[in-house]
């Protein structure tokens, strides 16, 4: 395969919009039955992109191990939970990612591997998109843009071509044609800006890659760039990051509250700790749930154990012994990115 040049600014000077965005106005949340756990594998990755806010890459070496993953595999059994959504970095570059796949699938549980595309011709990888396949994994694939420069700009020279290739392959096995085999595109805009209407990008992009590359796909996703991270220190290195979160505010639709995903989804990163979402999860602000504790050595709890309890990071551990419906979701400023416009989730937008 050949060498994938890195975006430009892979490692720009990187200020953090997370003391900008604790202070906030945003309407409070609480959380509905959970039904999905978001899992973050790993921030090792092939690619460096502009719009990743996790700050992935090649360089990066935190990555979920076996007993974590075995935790993962025990909270889906006993809080039957519906989907298992695999993030990165590049999920499959965790060494365990297979075994977690195939086990998972044997629960009957929907697994969602969130591909970058061109992880599927990397060596070692090649087979890859067979295996997805043989345990009916839904692919949600990463595609900002339909347009070779959009892409580049975004992801990196020769990302786009191989992208492609990858879209091929999974098209030729079945995917985004057996009903069985779920193929979904995600778009990111390529800057300080909404995303434009879901459906009328999907029947462009349906068009667009169907005559020039024969290529098909189920549903695009759109998703809105969150002011955090890669992206959030891009803002603010080119003074934009006042107006973009004034664009957010100013386009808040108080309807997209009731399907936001943090109401029915756990983030939970590669040491197994929990967030309300992905996006808590790279500004480092944990659940804030209570947390059953062992009590003294006379056998009661204490007020005092609970409030050491409750400050603590919540863990996988504590899926198995609470029940989060109905507790507080922490939210900041970068919540107006998920209900700007149509809205933003993992699974598009929201209207």
């Amino acid at each position: 395969m050949g060498h994938i040049e890195k975006v430009f600014w892979q490692n720009p000077p990187m200020r953090d919009t997370r003391p900008l965005l604790l202070n906030t106005d945003f309407p409070p949340l609480q959380r509905t039955a959970l039904t999905t756990l978001q899992v973050n594998l790993g921030y090792l990755c092939n690619l460096s992109c502009t719009h990743c806010h996790v700050n992935a890459g090649p360089s990066r070496t935190e990555l979920m191990d076996r007993a974590t993953i075995e935790l993962v595999l025990e909270v889906l059994r006993e809080k039957n939970v519906k989907t298992l959504d695999l993030t990165g970095g590049a999920p499959e570059m965790n060494p365990h990612f297979r075994y977690l796949v195939s086990e998972a699938s044997k629960l009957g549980v929907e697994v969602i591997d969130r591909c970058n595309l061109t992880i599927l011709l990397e060596s070692g990888y090649q087979d890859l998109a067979q295996f997805l396949a043989d345990h009916k994994v839904t692919v949600v694939a990463s595609l900002p843009c339909f347009s070779e420069q959009n892409v580049t700009e975004q992801r990196g020279k020769g990302v786009f071509e191989q992208s492609i290739d990858a879209l091929k392959i999974l098209n030729k096995i079945g995917y985004g044609v057996d009903e069985t085999l779920p193929l979904n595109l995600v778009y990111n805009p390529n800057g300080a800006f909404l995303p434009p209407d879901q459906q009328q990008l999907e029947a462009e992009y349906k068009l667009r890659l169907s005559e020039d590359h024969s290529i098909v796909f189920n549903q695009l996703f759109t998703i809105t760039n969150m002011p955090i991270s890669r992206f959030g220190a891009v803002l603010l290195a080119k003074n934009g990051y006042e107006q973009y979160m004034q664009l957010l505010k100013n386009n808040f639709l108080a309807l997209n509250l009731d399907t936001v995903m943090c109401r029915t989804t756990v983030s939970v990163d590669w040491l197994g700790n929990l967030y309300d979402c992905d996006f808590n999860q790279m500004l480092e602000t944990p659940m804030s749930v209570p947390v059953a504790v062992s009590g003294s050595a006379s056998g009661q709890g204490s007020g005092l154990d609970e409030m050491i309890a409750s400050d603590r990071h919540r863990h996988l551990r504590d899926l198995l012994t609470t029940d989060v419906t109905g507790h507080p979701i922490v939210i900041a400023d970068h919540c107006y990115g998920c209900t700007a416009g149509q809205g933003s989730s993992c699974g598009g937008a929201l209207e």
